[in-house]
């Protein structure tokens, strides 16, 4: 049996890719007035990403030691490589790195340095390794090496949310008070940082847009596009891109969900663009 890869809920992996590569992924946590919401488990209102006082939390160790111990029983041996959100984000890796402990170095984990698709596609790297039968170091490395070359860029329509949340870096105090203001945030070695500032969302849409042209740099990438309950604008710039990017060998549209969507607030919307990947299975059989 191959490696088996494990990631977390913030990856937004559909259902059909994780199926179809085998990728299993841990439930991040959600709270409202106390009571606890596993990400992708249980139902959660549709409107939490607008719920004042929401909190979020990462997957602890006990949940991640049972996730790993069904994973590297499913390899038979071969081992399992873990990818999850950014150690600057969450808890999540130190809580891994805890779990991990148990199992004699058959479970490696990675840091992603990222959050959202750009965690998927890294997992999706470590499984493309995986299936061609790379071993456990390996597919480590497959990850290692996707995390270090994703780029991820979001645009959010309004502050509120990234304020509250916390997870903005201190380049977030140049927003200053407008709330004209419209910023193009990337990651950067695993924090949320301001790239540039805009009046409009559309100028800030368009400039996202010249950046991830600018960083595909005329190769081949997987691109994607992530939103929060903006599916049409995140239509739109799907089709920009196509139009931009000199070549896609695969296209994935996910909606950022309650946990993410949390912090970065409604209307926000996303692009990451992956070089090195195989084309993606599994697309288009939801």
């Amino acid at each position: 049996m191959p490696v088996v890869v494990v990631t977390d809920s913030s990856s937004r992996l559909p259902e059909a890719v994780t199926e179809r590569y085998g990728i299993r992924q841990v439930p991040l946590h959600l709270t409202i007035e106390d009571k606890d919401y596993r990400e992708g488990v249980d139902h959660i209102p549709e409107d939490v990403v607008s719920t004042p006082g929401v909190t979020t939390s990462g997957a602890n160790p006990s949940e991640l030691t049972e996730y790993y111990e069904s994973a590297l029983e499913a390899s038979e041996g071969a081992g399992v490589v873990a990818v999850h959100m950014s150690r600057k984000l969450s808890g999540t890796w130190s809580s891994a790195r805890l779990a991990a402990e148990k199992f004699s170095g058959q479970v490696r984990i990675v840091d992603s340095r990222s959050v959202g698709l750009a965690v998927g596609f890294t997992a999706i790297a470590a499984a493309q390794a995986a299936a061609d039968g790379a071993d456990r170091d390996r597919v480590y490395e497959s990850a290692i090496r996707q995390a270090a070359t994703v780029d991820s860029l979001l645009c959010v329509q309004q502050l509120d949310n990234l304020r509250q949340s916390g997870r903005i870096s201190a380049a977030g105090k140049l927003f200053g008070s407008a709330l004209s203001i419209k910023p193009i945030l990337h990651m950067v070695d695993g924090t949320l940082q301001l790239k540039e500032r805009h009046r409009t969302f559309s100028k800030a849409l368009d400039k996202m847009v010249d950046a991830a042209v600018e960083s595909a740099g005329g190769r081949a990438v997987t691109v994607g596009v992530q939103h929060c309950e903006t599916p049409d604008v995140a239509a739109d710039l799907l089709a920009t891109l196509r139009n931009r990017l000199r070549m896609v060998t695969s296209e994935l549209t996910v909606d950022l969900g309650p946990i993410l969507g949390s912090h970065v607030g409604p209307g926000s919307v996303g692009i990451v663009i992956a070089a090195h990947l195989e084309p993606i299975e599994g697309l288009g059989e939801d």
